[in-house]
C-alpha cells in the first residue's frame, strides 16, 4: 500500500512538472494569434505529455465523474472542430446556408462535387483544433495536480506576468524593435511576450486577484508578512503597468477586477473586521490608481476620444453579423473568419488595413461554429455560475482562495471577450485553462483538495 501511495505522489509530480512546462511555453510562445508557426507549433506540442498524463492519472482517481461536467465541455469544444472536418456528400453540403457560390464555381467548371466538409477553410479549422490542446491538457492535467503544484503553478504565472511587465518596460525605453518577439506588433507600445497590447492587459488583470488573495492569506495565516507586501507591490506595479499599456479595456476592467479581489482578500484574510494591514492592501491600491490617474491620465482620455481614429470593429460588427445569419445553423466552420469576412466587406470599408478578427469573441464563435457554438458558451456560462457560487459559499482555505480569484480572473476574460480576441492567443487560452482548471476543484471537498494536510491534521 505505502508503494501504491508513492507511486501516485509520483505520478502527480510528473503531472505537475508537464503543467508547469507547458504554462512556461505558453507565455513565451504563444503570444500572437498567427505568424510564427513553429512557436505555436512547440506549444501544442508541449501539451501532449500533460494531455496523456493528465488523463491517465483522471482515470486512477477514485471518482472522476464528479468532473464530469467540466469534462463534457472540454471534450465538446474539442469535438466541435473535428466535427466541422468530416466529409459530406454533395446532397448535403451542397443545401447547407453560405455554399451557393462554391457549387457555382463548381458548375461552371464543370467539375463533379464531390464529398466536401462542413467548413469552409478545412486547413484553418483544422489549426482551431491544435489550438485546443494546450488549454485541453492544462485543464485535465490541473485536475490531478496536488495541491502544492497547483499553488506553484500560480507563482509561476505571477512571476511571468511580472517578467512580461519588465519585458514591455524594456521595449518603451529603448525605442527599437529588437526587443519584440514578434514581427506584427504594436512596435512602440508595450507588450511584454505578446504580439498585442490589450493581451499584455487581460494576463496583468488575471494576476491581480491571485496576487491578492495570497497576500492576504498571510493575515489568517500568520507569520512573515512579505506575501503581503509583494501582494500591495504587485497591484501597485499592475495599476502602473496599465496606465502604460493603455489599453482601453484594461483600464475599464481594473476597477471591478480590483473591488472583487479586495472582496476575495476579505474573506482570505479570515472575514470579520478588517485588519490594519488588509485596510493598508486597499490603500496601496488607491494610491496607485490615483497615481496612474494623475500621470496617465492625458494619454488614456487621448484613447477613448471619440474624435480620434474611426474604431473599425464597432463599425464593421454589423457586417459580422449578417454574414454570420447567412452562415446559421452550423456556421462557416472554426477558423474560416477571415475567408469569409472578405468575401462580404463592402467597398466603401477597404483601407490599408484588414480585420483579420472580430474582436468580439462571441460574435466570432457565433459566425464560425453557429448554434452549436453559441450552445457552448451557454453551457459554459452555466458551468461558470455553479462552480462560482460553490466557491464562493466554501470555507476558508489556500485553495479556496485561488477558486475564488479563478473566478474574478475568468470573469475578467469573458468581459475583455466582448471587444477583443484574448482566447485566441495560446498563452491566453493556456493560463485561461489554468484558472478553469482551479474553478472546477470547486466541487471537491477540502480534504480532496489537500490531503497530505488533512491527513496531518488528524494525526494531531
Amino acid at each position: 500500500m505505502r508503494g501504491e501511495v508513492k507511486f501516485r505522489l509520483g505520478r502527480q509530480d510528473i503531472v505537475a512538472f508537464a503543467a508547469l512546462i507547458l504554462l512556461a511555453f505558453s507565455i513565451a510562445f504563444g503570444g500572437a494569434s498567427r505568424q510564427h508557426e513553429l512557436r505555436l507549433a512547440l506549444v501544442e506540442l508541449s501539451a501532449l505529455p500533460l494531455l496523456v498524463l493528465g488523463l491517465l492519472a483522471l482515470l486512477k482517481q477514485d471518482d472522476p465523474r464528479s468532473h464530469k461536467f467540466g469534462l463534457g465541455l472540454a471534450a465538446a469544444a474539442a469535438a466541435l472542430p473535428l466535427l466541422q472536418l468530416i466529409p459530406l456528400p454533395p446532397a448535403i453540403w451542397t443545401g447547407l446556408p453560405g455554399r451557393d457560390e462554391a457549387a457555382l464555381a463548381l458548375e461552371i467548371t464543370g467539375l463533379p462535387a464531390g464529398w466536401l466538409p462542413l467548413t469552409l477553410t478545412p486547413d484553418k479549422t483544422w489549426r482551431s483544433f491544435l489550438a485546443l490542446l494546450p488549454p485541453l491538457a492544462m485543464f485535465v492535467g490541473l485536475l490531478s495536480v496536488r495541491a502544492e503544484g497547483r499553488l506553484r503553478l500560480v507563482h509561476f504565472l505571477l512571476g511571468a506576468t511580472v517578467f512580461s511587465i519588465l519585458l514591455g518596460a524594456a521595449q518603451l525605453a529603448s525605442g527599437s524593435d529588437r526587443l519584440y518577439p514578434w514581427l506584427t506588433t504594436d512596435a512602440g507600445n508595450v507588450t511584454g511576450f505578446f504580439a498585442n497590447r490589450n493581451h499584455l492587459a487581460t494576463l496583468v488583470l488575471i494576476g491581480v486577484p491571485f496576487a491578492t488573495v495570497l497576500g492576504a492569506a498571510s493575515l489568517r495565516r500568520g507569520g512573515s508578512r512579505l506575501p503581503l507586501w509583494l501582494s500591495i507591490l504587485y497591484i501597485a506595479l499592475a495599476a502602473v503597468a496599465l496606465g502604460v499599456i493603455r489599453s482601453r479595456a484594461g483600464v475599464v476592467l481594473f476597477a471591478p477586477v480590483l473591488g472583487a479581489s479586495l472582496l476575495a482578500a476579505w474573506v482570505a484574510a479570515g472575514r470579520g473586521r478588517p485588519r490594519p494591514l488588509l485596510l493598508g492592501l486597499v490603500g496601496g491600491a488607491a494610491i496607485a490608481v490615483t497615481a496612474v490617474g494623475a500621470f496617465a491620465a492625458a494619454p488614456l482620455l487621448a484613447r477613448f476620444d471619440p474624435a480620434g481614429a474611426p474604431e473599425g470593429r464597432f463599425e464593421n460588427w454589423p457586417i459580422v453579423a449578417e454574414a454570420a445569419e447567412t452562415h446559421l445553423p452550423l456556421g462557416s466552420g472554426l477558423g474560416s473568419f477571415d475567408a469569409v469576412y472578405r468575401s462580404v466587406e463592402p467597398l466603401e470599408r477597404l483601407d490599408p488595413t484588414f480585420f483579420n478578427q472580430a474582436h468580439n469573441d462571441y460574435l466570432e464563435t457565433w459566425l464560425e461554429a453557429g448554434w452549436l457554438g453559441a450552445a457552448l458558451i451557454v453551457a459554459f456560462l452555466a458551468w461558470f455560475a455553479r462552480r462560482s457560487w460553490a466557491a464562493w459559499r466554501a470555507g476558508v482555505s489556500t485553495q479556496r482562495d485561488l477558486q475564488r480569484a479563478a473566478t474574478i480572473a475568468i470573469g475578467a476574460v469573458l468581459l475583455h471577450s466582448a471587444a477583443d480576441y484574448p482566447l485566441r492567443t495560446a498563452a491566453l487560452a493556456t493560463v485561461f485553462a489554468l484558472c478553469c482548471g482551479l474553478l472546477e476543484l470547486a466541487v471537491r471537498a477540502d480534504a480532496e483538495l489537500a490531503p497530505e494536510r488533512s491527513r496531518r491534521h488528524r494525526s494531531r
